[in-house]
């Protein structure tokens, strides 16, 4: 299982190639140019001179498995390739068109959008064109709940009035973001899972107000992560995607493959931390010894290296009951990893932070940032209690009498 295929592999040698030619030294280049900016949501352009490299090697659209729209991948050929892009989580995934939300918001287009969702929205977003979002959490209810939503889409006539409020709308405030789909209620009477509908919604359609952004432990992430409120929003019934009380139904279509993608790239960080760890152990002198020659240090950097380790194998086998058994056998192996991946991130990250003494939580290192984007995954696609409640359930199952 741990042996990829010679194509993953293909890809593998040539994704290094360009982390250590372009991508790690374009760094400091994109620090440069979001310190001169003038808003925290600029799109700099050492990111579109990468994103024209990257194409010129083939390195584009690398999540997508769908052969008509992208190289086909595999869920565990395209594992270690998400981890790889973790290591630079500013640059790498966007360079290659594979950042988040895009590549969920592109299969769903791809599984579930019609031909005209396809020409407007799919292909100018696998061009690198244009930028979407995702609008799905509500800030006055527990959306970790999906069927808590509220956002009313009431129908009228041929079209969908839309009215509610949203938050956590990654991307929205990305430059380049032109369309959100959007999750809300359209039957209340329904089945609790056959209430939900998504639809196609253009970020500056009538209605629509971005009311502002929210950091995340101060941080301002660069795409946004936007309250949005939805006032009358008129949504043609062609904008339904695949049907109307089709929304939950898409939403765990879309969440198997983009776990594996945020868990593959929590791996990728917790390396690249280790990595820091390490050479900062090495370089610094505490009472006339190096902190690396510290049994505490040495501790910590052999206690990040077995975690890693473990969460690697986790994922990766998540992956491969994707691809052999689907999304739905494999949902026990998926929630394991989105506890254990960011779980274990955090830990390493915290270890670096605390070998890189006062520099750590500062803008001089990448470790504080990566923190925080690491302590809100354990929020996104579900907290770590959803997933916990799901596999203990299912372990429950297996030895309780009356179930059939």
């Amino acid at each position: 299982m741990l042996e990829t295929t010679a194509r993953g592999q293909e890809y593998r040698e040539k994704l290094l190639a360009f982390m250590d030619e372009k991508i790690y030294p374009a760094e400091a280049v994109y620090e440069e140019q979001m310190a001169a900016a003038d808003t925290p949501h600029f799109h700099p352009q050492i990111l579109e001179d990468l994103k024209a490299e990257a194409k010129a090697r083939g390195l584009w659209n690398l999540f997508q498995p769908h052969k008509e729209w992208g190289p086909g991948l595999t869920n565990f050929e395209y594992a270690p390739l998400a981890e790889i892009m973790g290591r630079s989580p500013d640059l790498a995934p966007e360079s290659m068109n594979c950042n988040a939300p895009d590549t969920g918001n592109m299969e769903v287009f791809t599984v579930f959008g019609s031909d005209e969702h396809k020409e407007k929205w799919l292909q100018p977003l696998l061009d690198g064109e244009i930028r979407s979002g995702f609008a799905m959490t509500e800030p006055a209810v527990a959306s970790s709940d999906a069927t808590n939503i509220e956002m009313l889409m009431k129908k009228d006539g041929d079209e969908y009035i839309l009215d509610g409020r949203k938050w956590f709308t990654s991307n929205a405030l990305h430059p380049n973001c032109k369309v959100l789909i959007v999750m809300g209620k359209t039957d209340p009477n329904e089945a609790p899972h056959r209430q939900q509908s998504m639809m196609v919604v253009p970020i500056d359609a009538p209605g629509v107000t971005i009311n502002r952004n929210l950091t995340v432990f101060g941080y301002s992430d660069r795409e946004g992560h936007a309250d949005i409120t939805f006032d009358q929003v008129r949504v043609p019934s062609k904008d339904v995607l695949k049907g109307e009380g089709e929304g939950f139904a898409i939403a765990q279509a879309r969440l198997g493959p983009g776990r594996i993608h945020h868990c593959m790239r929590s791996i990728g960080m917790a390396e690249r931390a280790l990595e820091f760890m390490v050479k900062r152990a090495e370089s610094r002198i505490t009472w006339g010894q190096k902190l690396s020659e510290r049994a505490n240090i040495q501790e910590w950097i052999a206690e990040s290296r077995i975690e890693i380790d473990q969460a690697r194998l986790s994922t990766l086998h998540a992956a491969d009951m994707m691809d052999k058994h689907g999304n739905k056998v494999a949902k026990n192996e998926i929630a394991q990893i989105k506890v254990t991946a960011p779980n274990m991130a955090l830990k390493v990250l915290d270890r670096a932070i605390q070998v890189h003494g006062g520099g750590g939580v500062t803008q001089d290192f990448p470790l504080a940032g990566w923190w925080a984007g690491l302590r809100t995954l354990r929020l996104a696609d579900g907290p770590d209690e959803v997933h916990k409640r799901s596999i203990a359930r299912n372990e429950i199952k297996k030895y309780r009498k009356d179930t059939v």
